[in-house]
């Protein structure tokens, strides 16, 4: 285990440190497919130990729990940890990062990144994940992205994307570039759709608001990121005057094994 305390990129420390209950809100769920896909392409069940690393507010924690298996939740930024904390106690919640794990050598079952691992993408993350792994032990890679094949969610991707910055983003595939790893057999992926259904102002603002670059905004920059989200709003037919909409999503699940 490396130094306690590594930092954190800075949009992710200054951006979610304040937006927990935003990301609560806004972030959509993961599709019901994803129970199968954790019990068979990652083997949880009941006596196993899985760590989800990066855990947030814990969107994904409770898909984890529900295989029977025990669940550590992994998160740096105390706030998100903390509501993870509140809405699942039967899982334990740690701090630490992806090069800094608490955990012994070998001690388990799988290790799973839900919305995170192109946060801390590098041989250094990998490295450490195999550490914790069991001979034989999963790493579960999953993320939610909207589906831009969509007019609408193309342009709501080009208002949040123009804001990015250095931010590291799942869609850009850099996160790839981890890989190989000494350590894992070659990634395995599988799709899924998903969508994400309520108001808008859950589903489309609290969704943009809780994207750590923009919640680091100043509040005059949020303010412009919201004009613009309304203007779209007002301009799509799908959206316009809508009490409920449908955010369409792909989820994608990768998948790989520690190399005994």
């Amino acid at each position: 285990m490396k130094d306690p305390q590594p930092a954190i990129h800075h949009a992710a420390a200054d951006g979610y440190k304040g937006a927990a209950d935003t990301y609560v809100r806004g972030r959509p769920d993961y599709p019901p497919a994803l129970d199968q896909w954790l019990r068979t392409c990652l083997g949880l069940q009941a006596g196993q130990v899985a760590v989800d690393l990066g855990a947030g507010t814990g969107k994904f924690t409770g898909r984890l729990l529900a295989t029977g298996a025990r669940v550590i939740a992994v998160e740096p930024v105390a706030q998100m940890r903390a509501r993870l904390a509140a809405r699942y106690p039967q899982a334990e919640a740690l701090g630490g990062t992806a090069t800094s794990i608490a955990l012994a050598d070998e001690s388990v079952d799988a290790v799973v990144c839900a919305q995170a691992f192109h946060w801390f993408a590098s041989h250094e993350a990998l490295s450490e994940i195999a550490r914790v792994l069991k001979p034989g032990g999963r790493l579960g890679l999953v993320w939610n992205l909207r589906d831009a094949r969509v007019p609408w969610v193309q342009r709501l991707d080009r208002i949040v994307n123009a804001l990015q910055g250095d931010t590291p983003r799942y869609y850009t595939g850099a996160w790839r570039q981890a890989f190989p790893h000494p350590s894992f057999t070659p990634l395995q992926e599988q799709h899924f759709r998903n969508s994400h259904s309520g108001a808008p102002q859950n589903v489309i603002f609290d969704r943009v608001r809780s994207t750590s670059f923009i919640a680091a905004l100043p509040d005059a920059q949020r303010a412009e990121v919201d004009r613009q989200i309304a203007a779209l709003i007002a301009e799509e037919p799908e959206l316009r005057d809508k009490c409920v909409v449908s955010v369409p999503y792909e989820t994608a699940a990768f998948w790989a094994h520690k190399i005994p």
